[in-house]
């Protein structure tokens, strides 16, 4: 359905690609409801700019940014280091900074200002239920990230309306976590990680691109919002393989163990797939946003089938 008005949007793609996917759906998304796109990437070209651009020119006009903007945090084939975790930090901190910048420069702000960011926000534990209102964001290297990159998205007096989206596990047919799980668990060598009893927030990829769709065309919605399923907070690591099973017609019976998954990825990030927390999202429903995907089954049977 086009919008009566149709809104223009600058949107970022990851540098390192991992969350192009998102940035891919978001698009789309935007494109079929009558909204222009322009992308800020590494290179200039058609529908989008460089961010040497954006840096020497300013932000072209537009009714809203969107950022999401970040290195893949599990990229299996890099090593958890100093230098890693400063990529980390500067693709998300950075980037944002630059954003923020060039709105509160620009001679006509735009009306929104949407950054995707994570539930690794909220401390993990395998009881606590979180809202948006809920502390958090001060007790590991991950709670700290998103507590510096939702600080560098503030523009102090700024009439440009900000959103952040706290991102549980995106689940989709092309990227994201199920793309490297699906050979596995097609070969029926898929199982829970570690105890599987940890939380597993996630979402799928259309209800994230909807509620941020949501954001942008909707005025009155501004502040937090977590981006996780509504039956999430149910959902654990071992029933999430489960149901992936289940959706592939396969057994999961073989569980990862914990000391193999921190040899992978390194003890800190390790942790993200460890351990998770329960996300409710309290105020993503009350601002009126409608889940497509709320149940996993059918999130599952859709990106499978």
């Amino acid at each position: 359905r086009p919008r009566d008005t149709a809104l223009t949007a600058c949107l970022t793609l990851s540098p390192g690609g991992g969350t192009g996917f998102v940035g891919r759906a978001l698009t789309q998304l935007l494109r079929s409801r009558g909204h222009q796109v322009t992308h800020v990437s590494r290179r200039g070209g058609k529908d989008r700019i460089s961010w040497e651009e954006l840096s020497r020119s300013g932000l072209p006009p537009c009714d809203a940014v969107v950022n999401l903007a970040g290195e893949n945090v599990l990229n299996p084939f890099r090593r958890w280091g100093d230098a890693f975790c400063r990529e980390v930090t500067s693709s998300r901190v950075e980037t944002t900074k630059t954003l923020a910048k060039a709105i509160a420069a620009a001679e006509q702000p735009p009306r929104a200002w949407v950054l995707v960011t994570g539930v690794g926000y909220y401390r993990p534990s395998p009881t606590a239920e979180y809202t948006e209102d809920s502390p958090g964001g001060d007790f590991d290297f991950f709670s700290r990230l998103v507590s510096s990159w939702e600080a560098a998205a503030l523009i102090p007096g700024s009439p440009t309306r900000g959103v952040v989206v706290r991102s549980g596990v995106v689940l989709g047919r092309d990227g994201g976590a199920i793309s490297q799980m699906l050979l596995p668990f097609r070969l029926g060598l898929g199982g829970p990680m570690g105890s599987g009893l940890q939380p597993f927030p996630w979402i799928h990829i259309q209800d994230l691109s909807g509620i941020l769709c949501h954001a942008l065309e909707t005025e009155s919605v501004q502040g937090i919002l977590n981006g996780v399923a509504p039956s999430s907070p149910g959902t654990s690591n071992g029933s999430f393989a489960q149901e992936l099973a289940a959706a592939l017609g396969r057994p999961a019976l073989l569980p990862v163990p914990a000391w193999a998954v921190r040899a992978v990825f390194g003890a800190e990030r390790a942790v993200m797939l460890l351990e998770g927390q329960r996300v409710l999202p309290k105020r993503t429903l009350e601002s009126g946003y409608h889940f497509i995907f709320p149940e996993l089954p059918a999130a599952l049977k859709d990106i499978v089938a």
